[in-house]
């Protein structure tokens, strides 16, 4: 592995803090200022900011939430990663009122580099099985005092 790919590899697991720990302080540091991110919770975001206001939507509606790495494959001047994004529903989310529940769900993200910095990352979460997962959960909810 050479050193890019190695640089580009560390930027990745750094991401995750972002997410993991709630830090937003290290955005900046990450990711390019025009940056774009679309993830499969929302529109396109662009810019530190609004990705920033993405990362509060989803700790909003999911506490403890983590964003796991469970591969990462480095090509050039991306890194293609299978993840695992969990947390526990707690405020409206996809439709679904709060039920105090751990949710869990699989998904792909590809970053791309520029510079150094992540330029553009591209998440696609199955959806659909966290779909399933909220309607089974607050049906499961809706019978419980």
């Amino acid at each position: 592995m050479n050193l890019s790919h190695l640089h580009h590899k560390t930027i990745c697991v750094q991401c995750t803090n972002v997410w993991n720990k709630h830090d937003k302080s290290v955005i900046p540091y990450l990711l390019r200022s025009d940056f774009t991110f679309r993830g499969s919770l929302g529109p396109t975001k662009t810019g530190h900011a609004e990705f920033a206001e993405y990362v509060d939507f989803v700790h909003q509606a999911l506490g403890a939430y983590q964003c796991d790495i469970l591969d990462l494959v480095v090509e050039g001047h991306q890194c293609f990663a299978r993840m695992r994004f969990s947390g526990t529903h707690r405020a409206d989310f996809m439709g679904f009122k709060p039920t105090g529940k751990q949710v869990e769900w699989l998904g792909a993200a590809l970053f791309s580099f520029q510079d150094g910095l992540v330029a553009d990352l591209w998440v696609l979460g199955d959806v659909h099985g966290l779909l399933q997962l909220l309607e089974r959960t607050a049906s499961n909810s809706a019978g419980t005092c």
